[in-house]
């Protein structure tokens, strides 16, 4: 079992959705990401997602893409990414942390390398949003033999005919993202988003999180009601565009986990 495994087990049987927060490696800079991200777990963050800033991040919204754009500013790699990852795991054994990028920073780090300095690092999953269930054979099956988590989106257009198959190699759980469109896009509605996690759900074992466009603790409690958890980002990473405090951030990360947490 991973960290991640490990957690929704956890949750389980305590009676809790997970709180998911994301935010981008190195924005604005090394030392103040590093800082945020060690705070996540005693602000009440289940599992970070760890942003690999690219050049081209077609699947992100303004906020996302400046955060990107910040960090690559700031002299942001994928290996320094896994440089913060190595720094948090010296202070933090227990909360999973997963990727999430696209694939051509791996594909010229080299994926044998990419997975082998990963796994060292401390990274448990891999959400890559670039690479379909066709090209499996590229990353998810090599990621999920070297024991890490290969974490699959399924949207609202994601039919009945498309689910199996993206469902096949997926685990850890399944992201469910609640709205069409870029990150930050509207907010999501728990009466819409029900009757689609209990359709994924009818498919398969996994925790379904469901992420996009949630920004207050009363979204993250109403969409954590109807799903195993939910996933934050944009918000979190406006805050941190502001240039807000790493106290006032965590603050604001601490509301919006405890509001997925009463759900």
């Amino acid at each position: 079992m991973t960290r991640i495994d490990t957690t929704f087990a956890r949750l389980k049987a305590e009676g809790k959705k997970a709180f998911v927060a994301y935010i981008m490696g190195g924005d604005p800079d090394a030392a103040t990401s590093l800082a945020v991200m060690q705070g996540l777990p005693g602000a009440g963050v289940d599992i970070i997602e760890l942003g690999i800033p690219f050049t081209d991040p077609m699947a992100d919204g303004p906020t996302v893409q400046a955060a990107g754009q910040r960090a690559l500013e700031a002299g942001m790699t994928l290996e320094r990414v896994l440089a913060m990852v190595r720094a948090f795991r010296a202070g933090d054994s227990v909360t999973p942390i997963v990727l999430m990028g696209y694939y051509n920073p791996v594909y010229a780090q080299g994926v044998a390398g990419f997975l082998t300095a990963a796994k060292a690092a401390g990274i448990d999953g891999l959400i890559i949003v670039d690479l379909p269930p066709e090209e499996d054979a590229e990353l998810c099956l090599p990621a999920q033999a070297a024991g890490l988590n290969f974490i699959r989106l399924a949207t609202p257009t994601t039919d009945a005919k498309r689910l199996p198959k993206v469902l096949e190699n997926t685990s850890g759980f399944v992201y469910y993202v609640s709205v069409t469109g870029i990150t930050g896009a509207a907010a999501p509605v728990a009466t819409d988003v029900a009757p689609e996690v209990a359709r994924i759900k009818r498919s398969t074992d996994l925790p379904v999180i469901v992420g996009f466009g949630i920004n207050t603790p009363e979204a993250a409690r109403s969409i954590a009601s109807v799903a195993d958890g939910c996933v934050v980002g944009s918000a979190i990473v406006k805050e941190i565009g502001a240039g807000r405090p790493v106290a006032e951030v965590l603050a604001m990360v601490k509301a919006l986990a405890d509001g997925a947490h009463s759900a």
